[in-house]
């Protein structure tokens, strides 16, 4: 069984391949919507997100995401909470050609925000189905229980 710290690194892994996502607060009535993650690997239990001063996700409070990795082998959804966090450093830290392309104004632009999410929980799935398991999905065999992948808890405040 994977300890917390490796269930981490293997979200964290698979949010590098690809760091696209749904994000919405969970108490606004509202939609998730597609946002791209910033990572920064000193802070494995936040995503960070480059957003316009006026996007829904500004007022912060309880939120959730979900992530489909680029493979579509692994699933999250994490939970935690949304806050506007314009620390120039981190700003500066995670800015890359990318996000400037959203922003004409660089890092000094106007409607630039930057917000963190703070990971409370998560709840993993990784479908990693043997060939056997992959032949009998093809053909309509029944696929047994030790073919069907893993899944995992994790709570940020353990190790």
């Amino acid at each position: 069984m994977s300890t917390n710290t490796e269930i981490k690194q293997t979200l964290w892994d698979k949010l590098s391949a690809s760091p696209f996502l749904m994000i919405g607060l969970t108490d606004s009535g509202e939609h998730s919507e597609p946002l791209t993650a910033q990572l920064d690997k000193d802070q494995v239990d936040t995503l960070y997100f480059f957003v316009g001063k006026d996007n829904r996700l500004i007022k912060g409070g309880a939120a959730m995401a979900q992530f489909v990795s680029k493979g579509h082998d692994f699933f999250a959804c994490l939970s935690g909470k949304v806050r506007q966090d314009n620390d120039f450093a981190m700003i500066e830290k995670l800015w890359s050609k990318p996000v400037e392309s959203w922003f004409p104004g660089g890092k000094d632009d106007p409607n630039l925000a930057l917000i963190r999410f703070d990971i409370d929980s998560a709840e993993l799935w990784e479908s990693d189905l043997s060939l056997a398991g992959k032949v009998k999905m093809l053909f309509g065999g029944k696929i047994d229980q030790s073919e069907e992948g893993h899944h995992a808890k994790v709570e940020t405040t353990a190790a």
